[in-house]
């Protein structure tokens, strides 16, 4: 989301409020939700107090929580009922169906003294054959978390390459992973293209922004 000055609590309400309109069952926040400290993002941030959904709200860390203290955001967002999911999982059930839901933190953890993402931790004693959705902000690790066993890989972090033609470059880094859906061997990958902006690059041309609904559906 990058929640700035320039996406402010006013965009955060509305924001809010296009996403409770879709009426989802769960919700899931792929990292980077500010840029700043809480000092200066707390207003901004209130409004994600509305989120809600039967099956919860959860959410990974982005590269840019770690700019800005980490711990410190990750529980004030918990506080607003975005719960963490850091080498972690939860159960979804229906019925007697379970979906796994797992997180990680952000791959840059180590380099600002945090904890870096484990999947085998973040994935210790899932139910038996019960299909794993994946939240890992870059997307460059795709193919590893397929070999793991994740069926769906939820990422953001590329912005969708921002620009037409700009998205090359933003290929290299990501594994080839820049925008939309992928097949990665079993899994299936989507990149999400962010809701608002970085505000260190402002600007989008032919990669606009998105606030993705997904339907899952029984295999046949």
């Amino acid at each position: 989301m990058h929640i700035t000055r320039l996406f402010n609590a006013a965009w955060t309400r509305a924001m809010v409020e296009r996403a409770m309109s879709l009426r989802p069952d769960l919700i899931v926040v792929t990292g980077d939700v500010i840029d700043g400290s809480l000092e200066h993002r707390r207003h901004d941030v209130a409004p994600l107090r509305g989120l809600a959904a039967p099956d919860g709200v959860w959410a990974i860390t982005g590269n840019h929580e770690y700019f800005f203290h980490q711990a410190i955001w990750t529980a004030h967002l918990a506080s607003l009922g975005l719960q963490p999911l850091l080498n972690s999982h939860t159960v979804i059930q229906r019925g007697e169906a379970s979906l796994v839901i797992a997180g990680l933190p952000d791959a840059s953890a180590p380099r600002r003294q945090a904890t870096g993402p484990d999947l085998a931790r973040a994935l210790e004693q899932v139910p038996e054959n019960a299909p794993i959705i994946l939240l890992d902000h870059q997307p460059r690790h795709a193919r590893e978390n397929a070999a793991q066993g994740v069926d769906v890989q939820l990422s953001g972090h590329t912005h969708g390459g921002l620009i037409v033609g700009l998205d090359r470059l933003f290929a290299k880094p990501n594994a080839g992973f820049v925008s939309g859906l992928y097949q990665v061997g079993g899994m299936q990958l989507y990149v999400n293209n962010g809701t608002a902006l970085w505000p260190g690059m402002a600007i989008r041309l032919g990669r606009p922004s998105e606030l993705t609904r997904i339907t899952l559906r029984r295999q046949p």
